[in-house]
């Protein structure tokens, strides 16, 4: 299996041992960066020079505690140096002066400056989005009469491992059958596929991934400790955020003192971890809005009209005692996330008791998809609307009494599986029925019809509530 995705993916792939390996670890990079470095610095064989990696890191990827050295060779030294981090730019209303923050090491936009050159060089790499990673080369613009003195960015390089193409992507796939992609995807995000028991656990652990596919899919799991929620949702991806605490609507959708807009804008998907202790400032506020962003994706906020595409996925470690799809789950759950007018804007359920807990045999140990390369072409895969298409065309129900929201729900969880597991679909014959129905459409319901037995536990006007029965349309037969 490892030669063959070998031969197929080549650059695309790494060397990854992270049951040997502390090194990265305790350096406390994300898988993308990880992984970046890897194939900077692995041979043919994926070994690596431990002195010259750790020699660039110290030199690209210094620590906070760094700072004041770096300041020091920036602005007494007059040095210009280089670093590796995330840059983050403001553009001033009142005099067009172009800022930059650089999050990693608390360097606000008060403090720089992007002179005009070097703006007019570099601003078509550093407005594709709110944030940037990259090697930002900075200087020292000297105080001058009642000028202040700040940090100019010199250079900007972007942080791009590959030229991504999807349809190789989705290309390649032919030459897989669908458990060797399984454990394809697998590898990609770290886990080592040999460490399951069953196909069952593959897949569960699989789920995680719709999000990171499909936009503004909402999702919740309810899971015991220790099954690697936070680590995926908060290291594999440079496109989503994982928040934890407490946190604002202002932080979320848009600040109004600020002007400026929030989270949802600037990320594919926003994960609350430990939903179960999360907490907002103005909870009924927060459900209002919570509620109108999940249901269209709009955002009404003092002058604030607009539309953001970032799902939601609310991660929880709940007692052994209440992992029953039969009981109520929600209970120990704060307030907002009890309002059934909320839960049923939630598209489906994961049951985290079906991920096993994180050990040694499932960390990867061999040659693997890069996770920047493969969470680039999940993000990219965001925006094909193809694969929607084809699930629309395929799928038959009884209109009369179906509801709205769980056709909806059903319809995205189907199609972001068929992104996952079969992105070589390009019309309704390259996918058998079999398939179509096993990988992709049973456990969709699967997911939604949990949220739908919980909403009836929750508020009598679900109760006994049915999901509408799917077929494949006679037609595709």
């Amino acid at each position: 299996m490892e030669s063959k995705i070998r031969e197929y993916f080549d650059d695309m792939v790494v060397y990854k041992d992270l049951q040997k390996c502390n090194f990265f670890k305790d350096l406390s990079l994300p898988s993308f960066l990880r992984d970046w470095l890897l194939k900077m610095f692995e041979d043919e064989d994926g070994n690596f020079d431990m002195d010259e990696l750790t020699q660039f890191i110290h030199e690209y990827i210094p620590s906070k505690n760094e700072w004041i050295n770096i300041k020091n060779r920036i602005i007494l030294e007059g040095e210009k140096v280089k670093l590796l981090t995330r840059i983050s730019i403001d553009i001033s209303i009142k005099n067009q002066e172009v800022n930059f923050a650089l999050p990693d090491f608390g360097i606000t936009t008060k403090d720089t400056l992007i002179e005009d050159f070097i703006w007019n060089r570099y601003k078509d790499d550093l407005v594709k989005a709110k944030e940037s990673w990259g090697v930002v080369e900075l200087g020292y613009r000297y105080p001058e009469d009642k000028i202040p003195g700040k940090i100019k960015l010199v250079s900007f390089k972007n942080f791009c491992p590959y030229d991504i193409d999807l349809e190789f992507f989705k290309d390649v796939r032919n030459e897989f059958n669908v458990h060797e992609w399984i454990d394809l995807l697998l590898g990609a995000i770290d886990y080592n596929a040999k460490g399951y028991d069953n196909e069952e656990q593959k897949l569960a652990m699989i789920k995680r991934l719709l999000t990171f596919v499909e936009k503004r899919l909402n999702l919740i799991e309810l899971a015991p400790k220790g099954t690697g929620k936070s680590y995926l949702f908060g290291n594999l991806s440079r496109y989503g955020y994982l928040s934890a605490g407490k946190t604002t609507r202002a932080k979320l959708f848009y600040d109004i003192a600020r002007r400026e807009e929030g989270l949802v804008f600037y990320h594919d998907f926003i994960a609350f971890d430990e939903v179960q202790k999360i907490e907002f400032d103005n909870p009924k506020e927060m459900t209002l809005t919570l509620q109108g962003y999940m249901e269209q994706g709009t955002i009404k906020i003092g002058d604030k009209n607009d539309v953001a595409d970032a799902g939601f996925i609310m991660l929880g470690n709940i007692p052994q005692e209440n992992m029953d799809e039969y009981s109520c789950m929600f209970e120990s759950l704060p307030e907002v996330f009890r309002e059934s007018a909320l839960i049923d804007r939630i598209h489906g359920f994961i049951k985290g008791w079906e991920i096993p807990r994180m050990n040694e045999g499932l960390k990867i140990c061999g040659w693997a998809l890069n996770s920047e390369y493969f969470t680039t072409i999940m993000h990219l895969l965001r925006n094909d609307t193809s694969y929607r298409v084809i699930v629309d065309e395929l799928l038959e129900y009884e209109m009369n009494g179906a509801d709205t929201r769980d056709t909806e729900a059903i319809k995205r969880i189907t199609t972001a599986y068929m992104k996952l597991l079969f992105p070589n679909v390009r019309s309704v014959r390259d996918i058998s029925h079999r398939d179509f129905m096993k990988y992709c459409l049973r456990p969709a319901v699967k997911m939604r019809e949990i949220i739908v037995k919980q909403l009836g536990m929750i508020d009598s006007q679900y109760k006994g509530k049915s999901l509408p029965k799917f077929l494949i349309r006679n037609d595709y037969e």
